[in-house]
């Protein structure tokens, strides 16, 4: 079996993030699915890197998973990864995966150890009709737990990711996260994103205050370029911390878990390389005795697909993010949907990833004109 081509779909959703997807084919009439992280800006360069690095796929065995993601690093990258190559990477891994599963009639689950649960618990965000205030956020999130979610996630913060923030906006956050807390009741976990935006002093002080309210975790509280800052707040607050969202493959993981900066990771499965380096990802923080809970800022399709397989296998699997606002898309695009009840989702028996896309409905959402786009101007900072 050999590959012979790559098609690629950038989607523009009803509500939620434009997503890539691409599909590999192989001369055996067998076909992978694949989707690869998108960033606000970047989203015509990464599919057109997609199809730069899909090229040296061409005539390749799909089977040699490990040995193409290598040499495509060690040989083209010439050993400098970065984010955009790691998502092209991940989307063209997932895909073949999605290929071999197919192709020996099983999931990819049991291609990589056989499962360790049969249901994924997910987490979902405040969703529905809700003002900015504090009360707003509260009906928001008791929406998401009418729908049966025992866990949602928010970032309270208000204004952009600013490192330095003031008291009256690290008083608005532990407001919110207070009326989220009251909206729930004590049962529900509530996870708190915080976007790598604040320095130390701020992320210690914000904390504290919250850990009355019982936070699930405290994700990402300083950038992520600094683990030491991070690993400095985990051991001053009395938060399990997260960290792994804008870390890419293996060595990017190592440092953070020598750092001592992470109890909990969450890598992505579009962002890291694919399902194998998650999975091996999963592996290392285990010996570090780190859950791993897969971040899942993609489509409720593919992306989501593919870290159901990663997670299924993981014994350290925490949870897992499902981003609610992606889900009536997917309901059309995807030819079986994936399905959330009380709050998680079985794990696909369907050969490969587990998801058919629809290639007739993927047309009526490709990107052909992309929103305007603004910048804050310097008058618009606060003094």
């Amino acid at each position: 079996m050999k590959v012979t081509g790559i098609n690629t779909w950038l989607v523009q959703p009803e509500h939620g993030k434009i997503c890539l997807f691409l599909k590999v084919a192989t001369d055996a009439g067998i076909h992978g699915w694949g989707e690869a992280y998108t960033l606000t800006g970047r989203e015509r360069a990464l599919e057109q890197m997609v199809r730069d690095l899909g090229a040296y796929l061409i005539g390749r065995d799909p089977f040699h998973i490990k040995h193409f993601t290598h040499v495509l690093w060690r040989d083209v990258s010439i050993k400098r990864g970065g984010f955009d190559f790691y998502c092209a990477l991940s989307g063209l891994e997932i895909a073949l995966w999605d290929i071999v599963g197919k192709t020996l009639e099983s999931p990819v689950h049991n291609l990589l150890g056989g499962p360790c649960r049969e249901k994924i618990r997910v987490y979902g965000q405040p969703s529905g009709d809700g003002d900015a205030t504090p009360a707003g956020w509260g009906r928001r999130a008791a929406n998401t737990v009418a729908r049966g979610y025992s866990a949602l996630k928010l970032d309270p913060f208000p204004g952009p990711w600013q490192m330095l923030i003031d008291r009256e906006d690290e008083q608005v956050a532990v407001e919110r996260v207070s009326a989220v807390r009251d909206a729930v009741g004590p049962r529900v976990e509530i996870l708190i994103e915080v976007h790598r935006r604040l320095a130390p002093m701020h992320a210690v002080r914000v904390a504290r205050e919250l850990e009355p309210l019982r936070p699930f975790w405290f994700e990402e509280p300083t950038p992520a370029e600094d683990l030491a800052a991070t690993a400095d707040v985990r051991r001053k607050i009395g938060l399990p911390v997260v960290v792994g969202e804008a870390l890419y493959a293996k060595a990017d993981f190592r440092r953070a878990f020598e750092a001592g900066a992470a109890d909990i990771i969450n890598p992505d499965v579009c962002n890291v390389g694919g399902l194998l380096e998650l999975k091996e990802i999963g592996a290392m923080a285990e010996a570090y005795t780190v859950a791993v809970a897969p971040h899942g800022n993609n489509s409720t399709t593919v992306g989501l697909a593919a870290s159901l397989q990663a997670a299924a296998v993981m014994p350290n699997f925490l949870i897992m993010e499902y981003p609610m606002a992606w889900e009536s898309t997917a309901n059309i695009i995807a030819k079986n949907p994936l399905r959330v009840e009380s709050g998680a989702i079985a794990l696909p028996t369907e050969p490969g990833i587990g998801i058919e896309l629809d290639e007739d409905a993927l047309a009526r959402y490709v990107v052909r004109q992309f929103p305007a786009r603004h910048l804050r101007s310097p008058g618009q900072e606060r003094p």
